[in-house]
């Protein structure tokens, strides 16, 4: 069964949903992703998601497209 990650945002057009690689555990997960964002924000100054997504492709994350539902509240 994959494993998926939420990368939230304030802004709802920058929320970006991931498929984690098989060979990482949650918390695993957890750390690459933070330190590759921090490292491009860090690299550049901001925060590109061009790079930061380029990043992560290349540790296996994958980009998936998703449909953000009505709140629930």
């Amino acid at each position: 069964m994959a494993d998926y990650m939420i990368l939230p945002s304030k802004d709802v057009t920058r929320i970006r949903l991931l498929r984690v690689p098989d060979d990482y555990e949650a918390h695993e997960a957890y750390r690459k992703v933070t330190g590759l964002v921090a490292g491009e924000e860090e690299r550049t100054g901001r925060v590109d998601w061009e790079a930061i997504e380029a990043a992560l492709e290349e540790a296996g994350f994958e980009t998936l497209p998703f449909q953000l539902g009505p709140a629930l509240d």
